[in-house]
């Protein structure tokens, strides 16, 4: 099954996962709305809800409160090692971010309730007793601990994804290396034989983004269709205090259905490899489900990484896909010339219609799934 780039009006299901949107929120305010429309009817005098109210608001600012001491109490511990030996920080790090808005509304709900409440002081002392009773049993047995959901959320605004961390590692310490510099490559391969890679549109590294992150060392073994022809002439860098570091690339031919043979520079994503040796490992505590997640986010950060890089445009092609459901031994090299006769395809149209190529994902990205076994007008350096 093929994962392309294709026309927003094409309805398939998304394989890489859009960034979360606002809907979580709106559906807050909806419930509020409800809740007031639910306490405007109810035969309550106005007095006794806004006093209820302002005593759960209350109740709930001292659970957080309870809450950040208890942290604090673990974070002594660490001051000097975690926080800089900052006791501005520990605190800080233990309360809300806003600390001085917080306390300044604790300090009006507190004068609020104090203004309208009608019980005795013994009363009022039972009450905040019992609702901190409750949010410290409700932290103590982790009823309050965030869901899956939204501690992927956190991590996905905040950047702090390993899939994050990966992606911009293999940009800045692979892709941003070799990519402005694989044309001069290709060129000076080509006057050495014979103009091998005569077809430009595809004079690109075609890097492949297996979802499953299983990744074959020798190509040949993932599809016999796939076979190594020659490498690129090696680009040697000093990097990190390794002097001429080698970068190259190889060069595969391709057999077609039409036993046609057809040659690219193609490789795997090897921070995918990764993800799969940490999800084999006991020690990395990272489930065959993390690394799911993690492989879409990196197809995704990757490919938002190349979008923005100007050097980088026009000499990459990433091919998002996953395996074969049926037993087709041939399927990763029908895949690559998939994309292959869409580059050709891309090419001719842009010069039939006179269109200005586009570079991955575009200003409303939409990668989708095709169920078409033929070629589809893509954007180039898409999927």
């Amino acid at each position: 099954m093929s994962h392309e780039m294709e026309r927003p009006s094409i309805q398939t299901p998304l394989i890489i996962p859009k960034p979360r949107g606002e809907r979580a929120h709106y559906a807050t305010w909806g419930f509020i709305a409800l809740c007031v429309f639910a306490l405007y009817h109810m035969e309550q005098s106005w007095h006794h809800v806004a006093e209820n109210f302002t005593f759960s608001l209350m109740t709930l600012q001292i659970g957080v409160l309870l809450k950040g001491v208890c942290n604090f109490v673990e974070e002594i511990w660490h001051v000097q090692s975690r926080h800089h030996s900052s006791w501005w920080r520990v605190v800080k790090a233990c309360l809300s971010p806003s600390l001085r808005c917080y306390m300044l509304l604790l300090l009006v709900n507190v004068c609020t309730y104090m203004a309208l409440l009608r019980d005795t002081g013994m009363q009022l002392f039972l009450n905040l007793n019992l609702g901190c009773l409750c949010q410290l049993l409700s932290f103590a047995f982790g009823l309050q601990s965030p869901s899956a959901v939204e501690m992927s959320e956190i991590c996905e605004k905040n950047n702090r994804n390993v899939a994050h961390g990966l992606a911009w590692s293999y940009y800045v310490g692979y892709l941003k290396l070799v990519l402005p510099r694989l044309k001069d490559l290709i060129s000076e391969f080509n006057r050495a034989n014979n103009n091998l890679l005569k077809c430009k549109e595809t004079w690109k590294l075609h890097i492949l983004l297996p979802v499953s992150c299983e990744i074959y060392d020798d190509l040949q073994k993932a599809d016999s269709h796939i076979q190594y022809w020659k490498d690129l002439p090696a680009l040697q860098l000093d990097r990190a205090g390794t002097k001429w570091r080698s970068y190259k690339q190889s060069i595969y031919k391709i057999l077609g259905e039409d036993k046609k043979l057809n040659y690219c520079i193609v490789e795997y994503a090897p921070p995918l490899q990764a993800l799969y040796a940490m999800s084999q490992d006991e020690s990395a505590t990272f489930s065959r489900e993390d690394r799911l997640e993690q492989a879409q986010l990196f197809c995704r950060t990757l490919g938002e990484i190349l979008q923005r890089s100007k050097e980088c445009a026009g000499c990459y092609r990433l091919i998002v896909y996953e395996e074969s459901g049926d037993s087709d031994s041939h399927f990763l090299s029908k895949e690559i010339l998939r994309h292959i006769r869409q580059q050709h395809l891309e090419e001719y149209t842009m010069c039939e219609g006179n269109h200005e190529p586009t570079t991955f994902l575009s200003t409303e990205p939409s990668i989708l799934i095709s169920d078409s076994e033929l070629p589809g007008p893509l954007r180039s350096d898409g999927f």
